[in-house]
């Protein structure tokens, strides 16, 4: 029975190639909430709704500083990214109305 290395036991090239591995997820992911993003905003185009939002902004931002807090990271560092998500998807949004 085979079990997997810890990340102490892998060498560099392996702990290169699980950072692509990892890259590739979360520009995956990028990519994933981009869609969402995009079709949140058809629907409040539809529905002649505001493209800011920020009470939702709000909770967006809270929920990262607690996801951060959880898993042990740099809550500004997370909040960070995630105030550039919502920038880039709201100057994505005003482009297409």
């Amino acid at each position: 029975m085979s079990t997997n290395p810890t990340p102490e036991e892998m060498t560099l090239e392996e702990l290169r190639t699980e950072i692509e591995d990892i890259d590739h997820e979360i520009v995956e992911l990028i990519a994933r909430r981009t869609y969402v993003a995009d079709t949140i905003a058809e629907v409040k185009e539809e529905h002649d709704l505001p493209t800011t939002d920020e009470s939702q902004e709000d909770k967006v931002m809270a929920r990262a500083g607690e996801n951060a807090d959880t898993f042990g990271v740099d809550s500004n560092l997370v909040k960070a990214v995630f105030r550039l998500l919502i920038e880039l998807n709201k100057v994505e949004q005003r482009q297409n109305r």
